[in-house]
């Protein structure tokens, strides 16, 4: 019996992510977490349109994205909203906020410039592209690129870059099926942007950038670290598209007046003997929540985690003063045995209002040693928590 297309692409994507991972790339360069961080992710299925297709479209643009930057940006999924509407009533997202986030904090930051709306279009041989939505806090950069003008299946350009380099074999089907001849392409799909602050580029260091799965014909770019912008700047965004000569450049001020309440506690480490984390940063915006901390030693593990059984790497839940819960905007699974060093810089839900304390509460799972599933995973669960509590810290925001 013969394969179907679905059957037929999920095949390609399973042989290219296991040929990327056999390859000798070593396991701490970016593009090896980058591989890793796509397979472990769980990718689920967002009900838009009719037109939409199943994930998988998406997972293997991922995968190409991957594969041509070679040392780009850690790709990510999971945005969980729809685009700003005027009412506020429905939630503006560009990968940072969450749902349930309040009216009074969107428009909060809408009054600190964290959230516009430019409406910039650029039209150029039939196709028109659209600065929708733009954020900044401080820390991240995003903003929405809304194509018209063509009708494809996505967004992002799913051909590989005439400069890539490959992990392993380039005469691969797969390959070969993405390394087409610019004149060749099919025409209106969107290239990484380029990104410039007051002239000067922007390195693409680790973000998401491709579809934007809540909305068609809509590609987001958010850049999440080591950005170091100012307060007020002009922010130039050039963006190619397959089968167009001229390039589409938008110019957006950009003015943020209060940005994130950056938070570096002195002494904030907490230490069981043998595994210890300090906290080294948090940042609190009206639109997310960021925690940077340094941890290191053997994870500690409870008595159901040892034989078959063993402890995770240590994850982090954050709570704020009122007992809420921040979830993190993605949670990764890494199906390996933890490391005895982690850098953790991660993004959670926003607090309502400034908080005057942020209680960090760290916790494991169990996971098989055979297939390093994980136990009490499941639809409505990341897993079943043994939370550490002797290791459970307490930070002062508010004096």
């Amino acid at each position: 019996m013969g394969q179907s297309p679905k059957q037929t692409e999920f095949a390609e994507m399973n042989a290219l992510e296991e040929m990327i991972r056999e390859s000798s790339l070593p396991k701490n360069s970016m593009s090896y977490q980058i591989m890793n961080r796509i397979g472990e992710r769980e990718m689920t299925r967002t009900r838009t349109s009719s037109k939409r297709r199943p994930n998988v479209l998406k997972r293997t643009i991922l995968v190409a994205s991957a594969a041509a930057v070679l040392g780009g940006s850690i790709i990510g999924s999971g945005f969980v909203s729809p685009v700003m509407a005027a009412t506020l009533k429905q939630i503006p997202v560009l990968g940072v906020l969450f749902e349930g986030t309040s009216e009074d904090a969107v428009k909060a930051a809408i009054e600190q410039g964290i959230l516009s709306e430019p409406n910039l279009s650029v039209t150029h041989d039939g196709v028109t592209l659209k600065v929708a939505d733009l954020l900044y806090d401080g820390t991240r950069l995003s903003f929405i690129l809304e194509r018209e003008g063509v009708d494809l299946p996505s967004t992002a350009s799913p051909y590989f870059s005439e400069d890539a380099k490959f992990i392993s074999n380039p005469d691969s089907e797969y390959v070969k099926s993405r390394t087409v001849a610019k004149e060749d392409q099919e025409k209106g799909y969107i290239e990484m942007p380029r990104i410039l602050v007051d002239g000067q580029e922007v390195a693409m260091g680790e973000g998401n950038f491709g579809d934007y799965p809540q909305l068609d014909n809509a590609y987001i770019v958010e850049l999440t670290k080591s950005l170091n912008l100012p307060d007020q700047f002009e922010l130039t965004i050039q963006a190619n598209v397959t089968q167009v000569n001229e390039t589409f450049e938008f110019k957006v001020p950009v003015n943020v007046t209060n940005k994130s309440v950056v938070v570096k506690p002195e002494q904030a480490t907490k230490s069981d003997g043998q595994f210890s984390y300090t906290v080294k940063q948090l940042d609190i915006s009206p639109v997310s929540t960021r925690l940077v901390l340094d941890s290191k030693g053997e994870v500690p593990a409870s008595a159901e985690q040892t034989g078959d059984y063993s402890a995770s790497m240590v994850y982090y839940e954050l709570v704020d003063d009122q007992g809420n819960v921040l979830n993190p905007r993605k949670f990764d699974y890494f199906n390996s045995k933890p490391e005895t060093e982690y850098h953790i810089d991660q993004l959670f839900s926003p607090v309502n209002g400034t908080p005057k304390s942020i209680t960090i509460k760290p916790f494991t799972l169990t996971v098989n040693n055979k297939d390093w599933s994980v136990i009490g995973q499941g639809k409505d669960s990341r897993g079943d928590k043994t939370y550490l509590k002797d290791l459970e810290m307490t930070i002062p925001v508010q004096p």
